[in-house]
């Protein structure tokens, strides 16, 4: 790639990490909250390399230098068609490089949801053998997670009968009287996210990826703390909620059931 261009990506690759790391929070939708620190030395660093680079591509201008000249690290063919110049162009593909570096500017796609989500099993959730004392608040607050930890693993069925708070966005299950509630969760980036479901039963279904409140109570199948117990939920009350800031976590509800 000729020096003009390499200098413009760098540029650009800079700058759109500093937009969406520094100045918004757009950078959730790639990476994990604790990354911040990472994008915004590295966005300052590729518009430093791009800064010297545009420096001594300069100087070398001025010098009267060909500064396209070994710009990948080769030098002219004097015997190329006996006339001692090499003529080079950039490769088609290399202006592909151009297309992450101008979303980052300009077009942020949205996080991942019912798309992912609907097209892989619900992720597994940690064991835990010890339970504490449910608060006696209700609706009761509740993740998406520990609720399934309580229907699953919780053999002293505490969960039975307490209605219940959770946030997540909307996506469809087979069959029309039933939809998930979801959340998907990131360990690093949003190549490696997973899901966690509620099935919710006894509402009509919103729209897929609207983000919702749901009050309910458990819904009773199998034995509860075992396996064999459904994660699901009865619902009363389905509230619209605004998407959060970050929604690659299984965060306790955003806003209060009205």
């Amino acid at each position: 790639m000729r020096r003009p261009l390499q200098i413009t990506l760098l540029l650009l690759s800079g700058v759109g990490l500093l937009r969406i790391a520094l100045l918004s929070d757009l950078y959730l939708r790639y990476v994990k909250e604790g990354m911040r620190p990472l994008l915004i030395a590295s966005g300052v660093l590729l518009i430093l390399a791009g800064a010297v680079d545009a420096v001594s591509y300069g100087r070398r201008r001025e010098g009267g230098e060909h500064p396209d000249h070994g710009d990948n690290g080769e030098h002219p063919d004097h015997g190329d068609s006996g006339h001692g110049h090499h003529h080079s162009s950039v490769p088609r593909t290399a202006w592909l490089l151009f297309l992450p570096a101008l979303s980052l500017l300009f077009y942020a796609p949205p996080a991942l949801g019912a798309y992912t989500a609907s097209r892989e099993p619900a992720r597994v959730v940690t064991h835990d053998d010890d339970f504490d004392p449910l608060p006696a608040t209700s609706p009761l607050p509740i993740t998406l997670s520990d609720f399934t930890r309580r229907v699953q693993q919780d053999r002293t069925g505490a969960i039975e009968g307490r209605t219940v708070r959770m946030t997540g966005f909307v996506t469809a299950a087979e069959g029309s009287d039933s939809w998930f509630l979801t959340r998907i969760m990131i360990s690093c980036c949003a190549a490696d996210a997973q899901s966690v479901k509620v099935r919710v039963h006894g509402a009509p279904a919103p729209s897929v990826n609207t983000w919702v409140t749901v009050t309910g109570t458990w819904h009773p199948g199998g034995t509860l703390g075992t396996g064999s117990a459904p994660v699901a939920l009865d619902a009363r009350f389905v509230n619209k909620t605004a998407e959060p800031a970050n929604a690659y976590t299984d965060a306790l509800p955003l806003t209060p059931s009205r």
